[in-house]
């Protein structure tokens, strides 16, 4: 169980929010990262492994002229299968992995290529997530080093947005329970 994993279950707990997961290149290692968890059940809906890139479209409701002209490789992609994700599992979060993990280069793009996306809430105010964001990753290493690191990657990118958008009231609830800190 990573940390990052432990304290994305416990913020969304503690929000009352819920997340799903959509994954090509990880092939469902992020919900494995996340249901290793104890307490998981509060926060996770379940995940899609769309691997095959028709599923993206059939399941996940990503536009099929954006995978025709770009393949399943690419950052609109992936902001895609988060909010489909998001969407047929009900949840106030979607996560979602699309890349290359290798041994060979997929729809143009060479071995370390990824995106991984978050698609929340739309909150009102200052300094809240717009929906979605999607970050590209350039990632070294072998085909499970860079799995490997998609799933943190995509899991710090959650983290990130929930703490930037957690209120006062939720960091006090927070650190009573967890004794102080």
């Amino acid at each position: 169980m990573s940390s990052t994993a432990a304290d994305v279950v416990r913020l969304l707990t503690v929000r009352g929010e819920t997340l799903a997961v959509a994954e090509s290149l990880t092939g469902g290692m992020v919900a494995s990262a996340i249901t290793a968890v104890p307490g998981a059940s509060k926060a996770f809906r379940g995940s899609v492994t769309a691997y095959a890139t028709e599923l993206k479209q059939r399941i996940l409701g990503v536009d099929g002229s954006l995978l025709a002209a770009h393949g399943a490789v690419d950052a609109q992609v992936a902001a895609q299968m988060a909010a489909g994700a998001r969407k047929i599992l009900g949840a106030d979060w979607g996560l979602a992995t699309t890349g290359v993990a290798g041994p060979d280069a997929q729809d143009g793009q060479p071995v370390g290529t990824v995106f991984v996306a978050v698609d929340g809430p739309l909150r009102t105010g200052e300094g809240s997530a717009c929906g979605g964001k999607v970050e590209a990753l350039r990632l070294n290493g072998d085909r499970a080093e860079i799995r490997m690191e998609s799933v943190r990657s995509v899991l710090a990118l959650l983290l990130r947005e929930l703490a930037s958008e957690q209120t006062g009231n939720e960091r006090a609830q927070d650190t009573e329970r967890n004794g102080g800190f």
